[in-house]
């Protein structure tokens, strides 16, 4: 596990960090490939977010932070967790 960078404090900031991580691990061009954001919600709450970056040929990269832990999962087109990151600030959950 290691630590996100310290200028990740935004919702923005996180969105685009995933973005360029998840591309920068299938050696996909950022600006070619567009990242939906999914909200994630338990009774009603917003804890989490869900981050998919569809690629070519039906490639599906994924990542989901936690809000409560404020924990970043990445995970791989097969599905599989490939890197887990503890944020170093807060971000509050819109």
């Amino acid at each position: 596990m290691s630590e996100v960078p310290s200028g990740v404090q935004t919702m923005d900031a996180l969105r685009q960090y995933v973005h360029e991580r998840l591309c920068r691990h299938e050696n996909l061009v950022a600006e070619q490939f567009a990242l939906e954001v999914i909200p994630l919600t338990r009774k009603g709450t917003l804890c989490g977010m869900q981050f998919l970056l569809r690629g070519p040929r039906s490639v599906r990269l994924g990542a989901v932070w936690a809000s409560d832990h404020n924990q970043l999962y990445l995970y791989d087109a097969r599905g599989e967790r490939f890197h887990k990151e503890q944020l170093a600030a807060r971000i509050e959950a819109a």
